[in-house]
């Protein structure tokens, strides 16, 4: 047996239909490689059985260690919070619901141990999307990417395997609002890209509902790049220059030509369009505000009530 180690973090929310499912295809993967491993599964708050089920496999399987949460913080603290008690030499973010493809992992540490840090899973389309989830999410990455000093690579999820070096560069980053893919891209560090066809989910729905990935995209956005909010003072520099020609025509025509009726539409377009791009900045401004105050509040990003199958020493 080799004496690398591998970690496999999973995050998990009410997944009890698909559990037994997710580690019996893991496990089959991972018998054919030569590596020592654990498979790390956070417990994000789950409602239904999953807590069972994942302390159950632990006792019956001692490279499968649980973490449980005392409440839902979300996939990104629960994704955090695998990465803080994985003790692997390389670790490999992954869904239970079956939409990672386990095969993968063979080719990730195949590439790993060939001398690449980063091994990025990128889905080769999204024909098992709907038209509306393809082109929000195409704007996305275009967005993010032209706005942002860290680029993340198009359709590549957090499915990825990452080296301990840059696992450790990870660890240091503690801020409150977390968009993982991106924190996941800012160490850089020598990576390779493989692509697959991404599968239906092998059971439930998905957790991600629209509202809340426009939620997580502006999260992304404001968390990677203070662009948005320099924006408004472009728009604001604009409007004063415009406004200020505009002033020096109407007294100039005055002066010309006398006094006009004065246009009552007009005056109210100006000010329904000024004070609507007033109302958009403080409010993109209060998306700024708000990240700030949750990260001097300092609160932890989670709460972890107990664990199974670690040992005093394996958290980092």
């Amino acid at each position: 047996m080799s004496s690398d180690k591998l970690s496999i973090i999973a995050p998990v929310y009410n997944e009890e239909e698909v559990l037994p499912q997710f580690f019996e295809c893991l496990q089959v993967v991972l018998s054919k490689i030569d590596i020592d491993y654990e498979i790390v599964c956070v417990n994000d708050g789950s409602s239904d059985k999953s807590l069972e089920i994942l302390e159950d496999l632990a006792q019956r399987n001692t490279s499968i260690k649980v973490v449980n949460f005392s409440r839902n913080f979300g996939k990104e603290p629960a994704m955090s919070a695998a990465i803080d008690y994985a003790s692997g030499d390389c670790i490999i973010p992954i869904d239970v619901d079956l939409q990672d493809p386990p095969e993968l992992i063979i080719d990730m540490v195949k590439l790993w141990r060939e001398g690449f840090d980063v091994v990025l899973a990128r889905r080769a389309s999204r024909a098992s999307d709907g038209y509306l989830k393809r082109q929000t999410a195409s704007w996305f990455y275009k967005l993010f990417n032209r706005i942002s000093e860290t680029d993340i690579p198009y359709n590549v999820g957090d499915f990825r395997l990452m080296d301990k070096k840059v696992v450790d560069v990870v660890r240091q980053m503690t801020e409150k609002d977390r968009f993982m893919k991106g924190l996941f891209c800012w160490p850089g560090f020598n990576s390779t890209i493989i692509e697959y066809e991404r599968p239906l989910r092998a059971q439930g729905d998905s957790k991600f509902g629209f509202w809340r990935l426009w939620n997580f995209a502006i999260s992304g956005i404001t968390s990677f790049s203070s662009v948005p909010i320099r924006f408004g003072t472009y728009v604001g520099l604009i409007i004063s220059l415009t406004a200020f020609i505009y002033a020096v025509m109407i007294i100039g025509k005055t002066v010309l030509f006398g006094v006009d009726v004065p246009g009552y539409a007009s005056i109210m377009v100006a000010v329904l369009f000024v004070g609507g791009v007033q109302m958009f900045f403080l409010g993109l401004l209060g998306e700024y505000i708000g990240r700030i105050y949750k990260e001097v509040k300092n609160r932890p990003l989670y709460i972890v009530e107990n664990t199974t199958g670690f040992d005093d020493d394996d958290v980092c």
